[in-house]
């Protein structure tokens, strides 16, 4: 039985996701693999690291640097998370990401990004971390309008969850059959067409397939989340999410609500941990 992790993405909501996730890690719940979206991927990955308590601290301690995300990174360098900071300068240097103990663990652990020539997901294992692997974890995070295409490769690569946003089906393709799926939206959440799809179609009218996508993403969104619940009943996943709509915003930088987000995130690891122990047969 391959034991399976599926993290939702949602920016700043992922501080949710990684509240629970430490939990996870200080009471050692093991799991064979790991597929993150967009924030799922950039804070999941700390679960193979084995480092709890990093993504918290360094969003505390480096969210009001304009260098992390602001206003003036997009317009200076065309990402509103600044590419360069994010994803290089504070994993390499500032609050280092452990690759050895990542490239050690028998974990495996996949991103979601979306193909904007083809509209579709591609998922991407990553075995090691180097500056190509790290890039995919950008591209997972890279939303239309607030970053740029990142290329890799023959890939021109954006958020994943725009065409895979609860990627339990390719879990259960790639023959995870008991899966823990961490939601960032509460049970009640009703996904609306973007406001932003005129400009989009504007910005990205050379990619026809790619707002195609966009434009199917919410019914997309709840038909996988009728996929879930089904797997759900079925005692295929177990599902956690926030009990009400989490406080923070999607890009929020209130340090306050950064904190409220992760002990929310925490609170319900705590809540749930018992069940998915005997859920996943520990």
């Amino acid at each position: 039985m391959k034991k399976g992790l599926v993290l939702e993405g949602g920016a700043m909501r992922g501080l949710f996701t990684s509240g629970i996730l430490d939990v996870f890690m200080e009471n050692d719940i093991p799991f064979d693999g790991i597929v993150g979206v967009s924030a799922g991927a950039a804070f999941g990955c700390n679960y193979k690291s084995n480092q709890p308590g990093r993504v918290i601290r360094y969003n505390l301690k480096y969210i009001n640097d304009p260098r992390y995300f602001s206003l003036r990174s997009l317009i200076k360098t065309g990402d509103y998370f600044g590419a360069e900071f994010c994803f290089h300068e504070i994993p390499e240097k500032l609050d280092v990401f452990d690759a050895a103990t990542f490239e050690s663990s028998d974990m495996e652990f996949f991103v979601v990004c979306t193909d904007v020539e083809t509209g579709k997901a591609i998922y991407k294992r990553i075995q090691k971390v180097g500056h190509e692997e790290l890039e995919w974890i950008r591209a997972s995070s890279s939303m239309p309008l607030a970053a740029k295409i990142v290329r890799i490769g023959e890939h021109k690569l954006m958020d994943g969850g725009l065409a895979d946003s609860i990627p339990l089906r390719f879990f259960q393709h790639m023959g995870y059959d008991k899966n823990v799926v961490i939601l960032t939206r509460p049970e009640d959440y009703v996904k609306a067409p973007s406001k932003t799809l005129p400009i989009i179609k504007k910005t990205m009218k050379m990619y026809p397939e790619f707002i195609k996508t966009v434009e199917r993403r919410p019914e997309m969104y709840h038909k996988q989340l009728e996929y879930v619940k089904m797997q759900e009943q079925i005692g295929s996943a177990y599902v956690i999410k926030p009990p009400k709509a989490l406080p923070i915003g999607y890009i929020d930088k209130n340090p306050d609500l950064i904190k409220e987000t992760y002990e929310i995130g925490r609170i319900v690891g705590r809540k749930h941990l018992e069940n998915v122990k005997e859920f996943l047969e520990l």
